[in-house]
C-alpha cells in the first residue's frame, strides 16, 4: 500500500521519538526517606554490636591474662547502647519485612541467648567463669565480623554498613506481624521459661548436693540416714525456715523416742542483734508456717547445738542487723540508704560463709561426737545449706548412707498438687 501523503514520514515526524514514561517500580513506590532511616538504624545496630564485641574481648583479655580492670565503665556504656539498639531493631522486625532477618536475628538475639547459655556455667563452672566470658566475647566478634562480611560482600567498611537497596519487601505486613507475634508468644517465651525452670532445678540440686530438689509439684528435701558398723545412726533432716505446716509434723513423727535431737538456732547472749531474726513476713506472704512455731518434736531429747552470735565477725553481725531491719520494716528510703552505704571488705564473702556455715558446722560436729557415746540415734534437723558439709564429715567418720526419704516442703498449689510425704528411696 502506498504511504498516506497526509502522514509525514517516520524519520521526519517530530513525535516519533516520544515514548510514555516508565511506570514506577515497587521499590520506588516506597518512601525513600523511610528506607534511608531504617538503613541508618540497622547500620548503627551492627556497628554498636561490633564495637561492644571488640571492647568486651579487649576487657576480658585484660582481666583474664593481666588481671586488669580498666574498661569496665566504657564496656558498660557501649553494651547498654548496643542492647537498646538491638531491642529497637528486634521490635521493628515485627512491624516491617524490610529488615533482613537472616542478618539481624542473630545480632538481636545474641544478648539474651548469651545470658541464658551462660547460666549452666555459673552453676557448674563458676571458678572458670572468666574464661567462659572471654569465649563469649570471641564468639560475638566472630559473629559480628561474619555478618558484616555477608552484608558488604567483603570487608569494605563503608558507611552505611547496610545500604538501603538491601532492604527488600513492603514497609508493613500483617502476615509478618502475626507470624512474629505468634512465634514470640507461643514458641520463644515458653521455651525460655522451660529452660529457666530446668536451670533452677539443676542449681538447686547441684548446690544442695541433692538434699533439695525443685519438681513440678513443689520443693522437696531428702532426709538421709547414715549408719556405722557399731550400730550407731545419724539422720540428717534438711530443714526450711518456712514450709507447709504438715512438713514439720511429719519430720517430728519420725524421731525415735530414745534419740538425741541436735537443734539448730543461733543464740544471742550479748544482745548483739538489734532486730530479732524472724521469717513471719515471708511465711505470711506465701501462706506457709514458720519452723520455730510448728516444729516441736515430742519424742527424743532436744539439745541446742548451735553457736552464739558473739562468735561471728563484726561485719557479719552488721549485715544481719541490716537484713533483718529491712525484713521487719520493708524497703523504705532510710533502709535503702543504709543498704547502699553498707561497704563490706573485699574478702567479706569468704568471711560471711565462714561465719554462717563453717563455724556452725564445726561446732555441730563436736556436738555429734560428744553425744554419739550416749545415744544410738542422733537426729540433725538443720538447714539445707549445711547438709552437704555435714554429710561429708559424717562419711569421713566411718558412717555410710543406708536410707533416703523424700519430703515435700512447699507445694505449688496453683498446679492442683496435693503432694505426698515421706516417700522412701
Amino acid at each position: 500500500m502506498p504511504p498516506d501523503p497526509k502522514v509525514p514520514p517516520f524519520k521526519n515526524n517530530p513525535q516519533a521519538d516520544y515514548a510514555p514514561p516508565p511506570l514506577p517500580s515497587a521499590s520506588n513506590c516506597q518512601s525513600s526517606p523511610a528506607r534511608q532511616l531504617l538503613a541508618i538504624l540497622l547500620s548503627l545496630c551492627l556497628g554498636l554490636f561490633l564495637a561492644d564485641a571488640i571492647v568486651s574481648l579487649t576487657d576480658d583479655s585484660l582481666i583474664l591474662f593481666f588481671n586488669l580492670h580498666v574498661l569496665a565503665v566504657i564496656r558498660a556504656m557501649v553494651c547498654l547502647l548496643a542492647m537498646l539498639m538491638a531491642i529497637v531493631v528486634y521490635g521493628l522486625m515485627g512491624l516491617t519485612p524490610l529488615i533482613p532477618k537472616r542478618w539481624f536475628l542473630p545480632v538481636t538475639l545474641f544478648y539474651p541467648a548469651s545470658q541464658l547459655v551462660i547460666i549452666p556455667f555459673f552453676i557448674f563452672s563458676y571458678g572458670r567463669i572468666q574464661q567462659v566470658a572471654w569465649g563469649f566475647s570471641c564468639a560475638q566478634v566472630i559473629l559480628g565480623l561474619s555478618i558484616l562480611y555477608w552484608i558488604q560482600g567483603g570487608f569494605k567498611f563503608r558507611w552505611l554498613l547496610v545500604a538501603k537497596d538491601q532492604l527488600a519487601g513492603r514497609r508493613f505486613s500483617w502476615r509478618n506481624l502475626s507470624a512474629f507475634a505468634l512465634m514470640n508468644i507461643f514458641v520463644l517465651v515458653p521455651a525460655v521459661m522451660v529452660y529457666l525452670v530446668l536451670c533452677a532445678a539443676a542449681a538447686v540440686d547441684h548446690f544442695s548436693d541433692g538434699f533439695m530438689a525443685l519438681r513440678p509439684g513443689g520443693l522437696t528435701v531428702q532426709a538421709r540416714k547414715y549408719v556405722r558398723n557399731d550400730g550407731k545412726t545419724i539422720q540428717l533432716f534438711p530443714m526450711s525456715h518456712v514450709a507447709e505446716a504438715d512438713f514439720y509434723q511429719k519430720i517430728s513423727q519420725t524421731f525415735p523416742t530414745n534419740s538425741i535431737i541436735l537443734m539448730e538456732g543461733v543464740t544471742d547472749e550479748k544482745n548483739l542483734l538489734t532486730n530479732k531474726i524472724s521469717y513471719k513476713r515471708m511465711a505470711s506472704s506465701l501462706g506457709l508456717a514458720e519452723q520455730h512455731e510448728q516444729f516441736a518434736p515430742t519424742r527424743g531429747e532436744m539439745v541446742r547445738a548451735d553457736v552464739d552470735v558473739g562468735q561471728f565477725s563484726k561485719n557479719t553481725i552488721d549485715l544481719l542487723n541490716l537484713v533483718m531491719l529491712v525484713h521487719a520494716q520493708g524497703v523504705n528510703a532510710e533502709n535503702l540508704r543504709m543498704l547502699l552505704q553498707f561497704s563490706p571488705p573485699p574478702d567479706f564473702e569468704n568471711q560471711l560463709f565462714d561465719d554462717l556455715l563453717r563455724k556452725r558446722n564445726q561446732h555441730l560436729f563436736k556436738e555429734i561426737h560428744a553425744w554419739l557415746p550416749q545415744s544410738d540415734n542422733v537426729m540433725v534437723p538443720w538447714g539445707v545449706a549445711h547438709m552437704p558439709g555435714i554429710a561429708g564429715e559424717i562419711q569421713k567418720s566411718g558412717f555410710r548412707l543406708s536410707e533416703c526419704r523424700d519430703y515435700e516442703v512447699i507445694r505449688f498449689h496453683f498446679l492442683g498438687n496435693e503432694g505426698a510425704y515421706g516417700k522412701p528411696k
